[in-house]
């Protein structure tokens, strides 16, 4: 199988996954969940700073929550997604002042990411979906062409030394100068190499989804081989005392571990 004919299939299975948990992820995820009201969000503010009249690029928008969130406070958004029935209940949704456009569009395709138009857009989002994606050169190589020159592009990802799909949770049970404590961690067995496994976004989803498990240094690679500097990165970690499901889910027992990384990088003025 070549890489083209591996990159169609992984591409074609995922997007059946996201068509099969369209409906549940929605219902679960809403309007945002802690990841999204505690970590991811708070980072996107910062680091995209939208602003009123702005021309947002959403990718991989999902139920298109960032892009509500985005047109709420005033931006134009142009969101895109390859699951038609995401895309579907997106719709469904209030559109702010009818500030978003949803469209079904696969970001493997350069062809179809250069007809949002060049050079028109005033930023991209793209919150938690790359590693999601089975081919994101195509993403990184388009953006360029797809944003003004001096535009930005922030994405989020489950970090991918501490939050990937090898990830463990563990407790553990040490003496600690004579008091019995209870130590929260991750074991983490691969990190270095790009590789995909199967893996569950939300517990009890109908259908597994891959995971394009990529070290940091792909990504800012990618982003510097496509004309982008890096210019803003923040480690999420959950706030010590943060609420959880249980013991050993995302939260306060985890505060020294982040779970999510976000980044923001900038295309020179001249691009």
């Amino acid at each position: 199988m070549t890489v083209n004919d591996e990159t169609h299939w992984t591409n074609k299975e995922t997007r059946d996954a996201w068509n099969a948990n369209a409906a549940f992820w929605d219902e679960k995820m809403g309007e945002g969940n802690d990841f999204v009201n505690l970590l991811q969000w708070p980072a996107i503010l910062r680091l995209l700073d939208p602003k009123a009249g702005q021309y947002i690029l959403d990718i991989a928008t999902g139920n298109g929550l960032t892009s509500r969130r985005l047109a709420s406070l005033g931006a134009q958004v142009e969101a895109f997604d390859f699951s038609s029935k995401l895309i579907k209940l997106a719709k469904a949704k209030p559109n702010p002042e009818s500030r978003i456009t949803f469209r079904i569009l696969d970001a493997t395709d350069e062809s179809a990411l250069l007809s949002l138009g060049e050079h028109t857009f005033d930023s991209a989002l793209c919150n938690m979906g790359l590693f999601d994606m089975a081919d994101i050169e195509t993403l990184f190589h388009a953006l360029p062409k797809l944003l003004k020159p001096g535009a930005i592009f922030v994405f989020t990802l489950t970090h991918p030394a501490f939050n990937n799909a090898s990830c463990v949770h563990v407790a553990e049970e040490r003496d600690d100068q004579g008091e019995i404590k209870t130590v929260f961690s991750v074991k983490i067995s691969r990190y270095m190499s790009p590789h995909l496994l199967h893996g569950l976004a939300i517990r009890g989803q109908p259908k597994p989804q891959l995971y394009f498990e990529r070290p940091l240094q792909y990504y800012f690679n990618l982003a510097f081989q496509s004309g982008f500097v890096l210019d803003g990165f923040e480690e999420c970690a959950f706030p010590a005392g943060a609420a959880q499901k249980n013991p050993l889910s995302w939260g306060g027992n985890y505060s020294e571990i982040p779970p999510v990384v976000a980044v923001r990088c900038r295309l020179s003025a001249a691009s």
